[in-house]
């Protein structure tokens, strides 16, 4: 949800100007999520998760800018897959919820390197012009793609983190993105799990000699929380002109709606400050 409600409101930063863009997604999944299906799961009922989410966000009056904005949009996308119930069941992924905001001047390159996943990705985004879906490692798109034509890139970032060298791959796929095209805008997915692995992932970033780059953090419960994953993460490098202004208040609203105990927060703070 705070990537989504994020990622939004850095799609409309980029349409400011009438010039097109680039949007990359390195690792996009597969577009959409029928919440029906996942309750159902693989060979067991499972207890759905989205009522807790989701859920909480859509029975709340009064949001700031950023989540409503990403409500009208999950609710859009809900009703373009034909349900009409009140209740969601649609759920839009990141290439769904971009390639429904997307001009005629601008473009997609969705990467997705998992056979069946890519498939049903591009399923999913059959119908959207402008769309190359691509089955292909999103690291090395990176590398690929920047720069391109246009000279404007928006690239989302949100590996799986199934792999030991995930934290180090980014690494290097944001100093390959930033020699190729220095205005590129980022924004990395990472989960908050232990902190000591954060800690570093950001001494790692800075050592790529960043241009400004904020932080967005959400957490549900404190560390002492059974919970596996407590909260999760952004880094935005090249944040659009007063983001942090429109961010703020969404992630702090998020904190309170999606809080599961104490210890509940949300920050948003510079890791390289705007000079």
């Amino acid at each position: 949800m705070l990537k989504h409600a994020v990622l939004l409101q850095l799609v409309a930063a980029m349409q400011r100007k009438p010039k097109g863009f680039l949007y990359l997604d390195t690792h996009a999944g597969r577009g959409g999520y029928d919440l029906n299906v996942a309750v159902r799961g693989d060979t067991l009922a499972r207890i759905p998760e989205w009522p807790e989410g989701i859920g909480r966000l859509l029975a709340q009056a009064d949001l700031p800018e950023m989540l409503r904005e990403y409500v009208v949009a999950v609710r859009a996308h809900d009703r373009r897959q034909g349900n009409t119930a009140a209740e969601l069941r649609f759920y839009p992924g990141s290439p769904a919820l971009v390639g429904a905001k997307m001009r005629e001047q601008d473009r997609m390159a969705l990467c997705e390197q998992q056979p069946d996943e890519c498939a049903a990705l591009q399923a999913a985004m059959a119908r959207t012009p402008r769309c190359a879906v691509r089955a292909m490692d999103g690291y090395e798109a990176v590398g690929a793609m920047l720069p391109p034509p246009e000279r404007r890139a928006l690239l989302l970032i949100d590996p799986p983190f199934e792999s030991e060298r995930e934290f180090a791959d980014i690494i290097r796929a944001v100093g390959e993105g930033l020699r190729r095209l220095p205005d590129a805008v980022m924004a990395i997915w990472y989960p908050l799990t232990l902190r000591a692995r954060v800690d570093a992932f950001f001494d790692g970033l800075t050592h790529q000699a960043l241009p400004p780059t904020m932080v967005a953090e959400l957490e549900v419960a404190s560390e002492a929380s059974a919970l596996k994953m407590r909260g999760c993460g952004l880094v935005i490098i090249n944040p659009p002109w007063q983001l942090l202004a429109v961010v703020q208040p969404g992630v702090t609203a998020l904190s309170r709606c999606l809080s599961q105990g104490a210890g509940a927060r949300a920050a948003c703070t510079w890791l390289v400050p705007e000079r």
